[in-house]
């Protein structure tokens, strides 16, 4: 209408965009119809037959069915009512009702979070193959966040969703931060204790945690995952970030647990330092820590039995024979184990995790070597064989000298070269040292391995001596006179 104040019809409904017949019926007003809305059917309903008697009765009475399971109703009993090609149409037909009569949703409430307010916890199960020397490592990542700032703590377990992993994880994170939130939430953590005495104990000793850090605990419904979304979706997010740092490591091996547990930390701390400047607020608002740290451990009371070991959460531990028959105070925690004789702190042994009803073993040689070496026939049967070889080059030579010595021989050559390996401390390369031999296609000698790795005349430390002037003595003789 702008153009047709000082243009003609023409110009205006070029410079408009528009034909001039369009043109012409604005200028008098004339508006096309607008088009009528169908209310008739073009072609007949396919579900004529089943909605009102099938569908909304079972819609009405189970408002959690989906389209599918009532296709397949419908598919299975009512073949000769309903066609199986109107399945898009029975969707649709379903999610129209469901807009104008169903049943209200629920609806998810933003939340806004005080700093220093919440802190909040999971497990999360890590599937990236993870290798430490070639041996797959199935694992889970402790993940702690505060939901204000997103500051997050990551760390490897190896078990499950226990106290002492909980509790360890926690307090590390308490201790990385800083400070203690006044709220900490985590889901239905008691759900992986099967039995009401574990989950008493459980509860029971977080509360005491709990108590000692001056943090009110919280969890979200058991099955309800949104709630605890602060944590849900960070999850994935790490995991993820896990994931492409390997990728760009260009390997997903590592030679020991410690240096993996390092690279989770390093690829946690660089994202923790995208959002240093909204967490040092936040740091500012948490509460402080306890003078001390709270126990992260349990305490078993056990028996040293008369095979030198001692069983906890489904696996053997083998111990120093001098300890049979002692009674045990065992600390278990999430990584290791520390083994207490009448107040003294005797060993540490690392804890070995068992899945499901799995049996596992955790056997040293060094522990019984002194007295298996006094009778060596018994190598060749006993129940740990395997597991008292301690790496694969010990079961490369053990399987080299099955072969080409006789039982008592072989039994001998490996029991005696297992004890060697302990007296000299040097298991490794004494290992690598007879294993050459034996691709050289002479396999060394006893004693020779223990001229090589014994040493039976070790070195005197250097002295330096000094000799005294001959006239200090005759100095010596006139100051303190001569008796006979």
């Amino acid at each position: 209408m702008h153009h047709r104040k000082s243009q003609t019809q023409t110009v205006a409904a070029a410079k408009a965009g528009i034909s001039e017949r369009s043109a012409r019926r604005i200028d008098q007003q004339l508006h096309q119809p607008q088009k009528r809305e169908r209310n008739w059917r073009t072609r007949k309903d396919p579900l004529a037959e089943v909605w009102d008697s099938i569908v909304l009765p079972l819609l009405e009475s189970s408002p959690d069915l989906t389209p599918v399971g009532i296709f397949d109703h419908l598919c299975e009993y009512h073949t000769d009512q309903f066609d199986p090609r109107a399945r898009r149409t029975l969707e649709r037909r379903i999610g129209r009702w469901r807009q104008l009569h169903g049943p209200a949703q629920p609806v998810m409430f933003v939340q806004s979070h005080e700093p220093g307010e919440l802190g909040i916890a999971d497990f999360t199960w890590v599937k990236e193959p993870v290798t430490i020397a070639g041996e797959a490592l199935p694992h889970k990542l402790f993940h702690y966040r505060l939901v204000a700032s997103g500051w997050a703590y990551a760390q490897v377990t190896y078990g499950g969703e226990s106290f002492s992993a909980l509790s360890d994880g926690l307090q590390k994170a308490f201790r990385n931060s800083g400070g203690v939130p006044r709220q900490l939430r985590t889901d239905s953590l008691s759900a992986a204790y099967k039995n009401r005495q574990e989950q008493e104990d459980f509860t029971e000793r977080f509360a005491e945690f709990c108590h000692h850090y001056d943090v009110r605990a919280t969890r979200n419904n058991r099955g309800v995952a949104h709630e605890n979304g602060a944590i849900e979706s960070p999850n994935n997010h790490i995991k993820q970030q896990l994931k492409q740092a390997l990728l760009l490591r260009g390997s997903h091996d590592f030679t020991t647990r410690d240096a993996y547990e390092a690279f989770v930390q390093a690829v946690v701390t660089r994202r923790n330092r995208r959002i240093s400047t909204v967490f040092k607020a936040e740091q500012q608002r948490l509460q402080p820590l306890p003078a001390h740290d709270s126990n992260t451990y349990s305490e078993h009371t056990l028996r040293v039995s008369r095979t030198s070991t001692i069983a906890l959460k489904r696996v053997t531990y083998s111990v120093p024979s001098r300890l049979i028959g002692s009674r045990l105070t065992v600390r278990l925690f999430d990584a290791r184990l520390e083994l207490w004789c009448a107040g003294v702190h005797t060993l540490t042994l690392p804890r070995i995790h068992a899945r499901g009803q799995q049996r596992r073993r955790s056997v040293n040689y060094c522990h019984v070597i002194e007295s298996l070496v006094k009778k060596p026939r018994a190598f060749r049967h006993s129940q740990w064989r395997d597991d008292l070889l301690p790496g694969d080059d010990y079961r490369r030579i053990w399987q080299h000298v099955d072969e080409t010595l006789n039982a008592d021989k072989a039994c001998h050559y490996i029991v005696r070269l297992l004890h060697l390996a302990k007296k000299s401390d040097r298991e490794s390369a004494l290992g690598r040292y007879v294993l050459a031999g034996i691709e050289r296609g002479k396999l060394p000698s006893l004693l020779e391995c223990e001229d090589r790795f014994l040493s039976l005349n070790p070195a005197l430390p250097a002295m330096v001596v000094h000799q005294h002037a001959l006239g200090d003595y005759q100095a010596l003789l006139h100051m303190g006179g001569c008796h006979e």
